[in-house]
């Protein structure tokens, strides 16, 4: 018996038809104690950070930039991947629609300590949320 709700395999297109708005990450899977999320985003985010988890970025489709402090930007083509390491403040951009998997512990708050009206509870990110 599987120890969560998720299946053991899934299609990501189809993942990614689920999901209709941007910078709301949905669960697609758990591996060990950390979640596989994926997201459609556009825009910009929030600056924040995790003070206790890493966070890799995957790029399926599109482009994203990972702004750091100081003026450091990551740029990330389709088929990249970036971990933002733990209490690193940073701030994800995409100028068009890009398609994201992240993958992250299962306590990641998804804008860490900062609340914006783009926040997502967990129980929204696993489709719990009424």
């Amino acid at each position: 018996m599987p120890r969560h709700p998720f299946a053991e395999s899934f299609d990501l297109e189809a993942a990614f038809a689920d999901v209709s708005d941007y910078w709301s990450p949905k669960v697609v899977a758990q591996v060990n104690d950390q979640y596989v999320k994926v997201a459609k985003v556009r825009g910009q985010l929030v600056w924040h950070d995790h003070e206790h988890e890493d966070e890799l970025f995957f790029v399926v489709r599109g482009h994203l930039k990972i702004e750091y402090e100081g003026g450091r930007v990551v740029d990330l083509p389709a088929g990249s991947m970036h971990v933002v390491p733990r209490g690193t403040l940073h701030n994800p951009v995409a100028d068009d629609e890009c398609w994201i998997v992240l993958i992250e512990p299962v306590q990641t708050m998804h804008t860490g300590r900062v609340e914006s009206p783009l926040t997502r509870t967990i129980e929204e990110q696993l489709g719990k949320a009424h």
